[in-house]
């Protein structure tokens, strides 16, 4: 039987995050130097605001680097319509959204601030870690 884990137990806390009013091309930067493919956005006050994602990142460094265009900021770029869990969401939860959607990570938030942020592979090895061998299987 799957022990029952929460966002908050398996979630990663050395978070990369963004401020909505950052240059673009730096986040971008972030992304390839850190080796992640999305982050939280967070405004002035640390709320979150918004995901960058690669796929977010790719028409502005298309621009960039073809047509020689600036970035802009994080804020028109990012996705608004951010999915969040709370830190007590049963990883059983999240590895069915993950299995139901295109999303890679979501942020875990607990009384409405950020804590965290789950990852596929946080639930995977979650998962994997629960696996036992069953002994009537022949």
């Amino acid at each position: 039987m799957l022990e029952t884990r929460t966002a908050k137990q398996i979630m990663s806390q050395r978070l990369v995050t963004f401020r909505a009013d950052m240059d673009v091309l730096e986040a971008v930067r972030t992304l390839i130097d850190k080796r992640i493919s999305g982050a939280p956005v967070l405004d002035q006050l640390g709320n979150l605001v918004g995901m960058l994602t690669e796929r977010d990142c790719l028409k502005v460094a298309l621009d960039a680097s073809y047509y020689r265009e600036s970035g802009g900021k994080v804020e028109s770029f990012m996705t608004t319509d951010v999915i969040a869990v709370n830190a007590e969401t049963p990883a059983v939860e999240i590895a069915q959204r993950f299995a139901n959607s295109h999303l890679r990570r979501l942020p875990v938030t607990e009384g409405g601030r950020l804590i965290g942020i789950i990852s596929r592979r946080d639930v995977l090895r979650q998962l994997e870690a629960s696996w036992q061998p069953d002994a009537n299987r022949a």
